[in-house]
């Protein structure tokens, strides 16, 4: 027996889910087109960016070089090589892949943006540089070439991100570091950083660790197949040559001498109780993080003394200039003292 009421609400529950699939701007399947269109954009980004940095260090890129980046098939990399073709951003030739000038002004534009944003990330906030270039990818296929120019201006336009690496122009026009390979320097040279590569990850990770950063004095004392031993700005270090490679310098007129590492030691290091002076603030503390530990009263001479400790350990309180901060194991790392006696 037909029921009105039943039919009513079938009838109901059939336009709820019509209006859940299919509501304009907000339906799952607009949703689900619009992020196959933007996974679609980013991965034309990502590959117009490989595809110009490869021509940059003059490489010919190659289709099983760009799915790898990308991490997609080689087939799927071959459907969208082919859009991108369609679409003016690149041409293939004989095998080679080559930008159209529509694609190399669209590859500097998130070339732009990505080291903008890095810049913006080492100056403006408390990021550890570990973070930058990961956050960097992530932002860089938002922001429009109007941001991109507004950020700039805000910034005072730099010309290199905070690892050296040259910032497009609005024009496309790129100041180039001019270095070598750390490897390259001939022995006793004295230069100076200009740029570490921040890929892959976990050999940035390394430079970064070891205190590394554009702008410091180096000098090489010893070459062998095992390790590359050199100074800077006072601290002698190894790296193994294929790390080594991927720190850039410059060759200068001022010698560089090694010199005793500083007295001092990490903020870390001293007990609850303990106090120290402060001598120094890590040059890879940059930004907003310095400033802020500035203004915390964290200068050279000042007084700090370790207090408790959290019950994780982290963070621990100091004393400092009649105030008690609190400081990660991370930032207080960045702060190098000279242990009272």
């Amino acid at each position: 027996m037909y029921d009105p009421l039943i039919a009513l609400l079938i009838g109901t529950a059939v336009v709820a889910v019509l209006l859940l699939l299919f509501l304009p701007e907000r339906g799952l399947y607009w949703r689900w087109q619009q992020t196959g269109r933007l996974t679609q954009r980013v991965l034309t980004e990502d590959a117009l960016k490989f595809i110009h940095k490869a021509e940059m260090r003059g490489e010919k890129p190659t289709l099983a070089a760009i799915a790898g980046t990308l991490h997609i098939s080689q087939n799927d990399t071959a459907v969208l090589l082919t859009n991108m073709q369609t679409e003016g951003l690149l041409i293939m030739q004989a095998g080679q892949i080559q930008l159209t000038p529509p694609g190399r002004e669209a590859a500097l534009h998130i070339i732009r943006a990505h080291r903008l944003w890095e810049r913006h990330l080492a100056e403006e906030t408390g990021y550890d540089q570990a973070e930058w270039h990961g956050r960097a990818d992530l932002i860089e296929h938002q922001l429009s070439p109007q941001e991109v120019e507004a950020l700039a201006e805000r910034l005072g336009h730099p010309t290199h991100d905070p690892h050296g690496d040259p910032i497009p122009s609005a024009s496309g026009k790129m100041v180039a570091h001019g270095g070598k390979a750390l490897t390259q320097l001939p022995l006793d040279t004295p230069a100076r950083i200009v740029h570490l590569e921040d890929e892959p990850e976990l050999v940035y990770a390394q430079l970064a660790a070891e205190g590394l950063h554009p702008g410091m004095a180096v000098r090489v004392v010893e070459v062998s197949p095992e390790r590359i031993r050199f100074w800077a700005n006072g601290n002698e270090h190894w790296l193994a040559p294929i790390i080594a490679a991927n720190v850039s310098v410059v060759e200068t007129e001022t010698a560089v001498l090694p010199e005793p590492a500083p007295v001092g030691e990490p903020l870390t290091a001293l007990k609850p109780g303990e106090t120290g002076e402060v001598i120094a603030i890590s040059p890879a503390c940059r930004g907003a993080e310095r400033r802020r530990f500035m203004d915390l009263g964290i200068l050279r001479g000042a007084k700090i003394t370790a207090g408790f400790r959290s019950p994780s350990g982290d963070p621990v309180a100091y004393q400092i200039r009649g105030a008690t901060i609190a400081l990660r194991q991370e930032q207080a790392a960045l702060i190098s003292v000279m242990r009272d006696p």
